[in-house]
């Protein structure tokens, strides 16, 4: 059995060969909606750009999401990028 980095162990018989690849193109088709998702959302990566810096994440997700012009704020990074 191969080891992963979480506590549970890969039963590398708990799928076919044909689940293994059914699963396989699952994901990849997965990556591939999420990364055209990502791309015509920059909305998104202007969110997660300023949650991604701060030093006490607790406080910081707090203020952040709590934040009544975190809107209007992300509004004007899009501006700003666009031109």
């Amino acid at each position: 059995m191969a080891e992963r980095n979480t506590l549970e162990k890969v039963d590398l018989g708990a799928l076919s060969p044909e689940q293994q690849e059914k699963l396989h193109q699952f994901k990849v088709k997965t990556r591939i909606a999420n990364e055209k998702y990502l791309t015509t959302h920059p909305e998104v990566e202007m969110l997660l750009s300023g949650f991604l810096r701060p030093t006490d994440i607790r406080e910081f997700a707090a203020d952040h999401f709590c934040d009544p012009g975190l809107p209007r704020k992300i509004q004007e990074q899009m501006n700003m990028q666009k031109k």
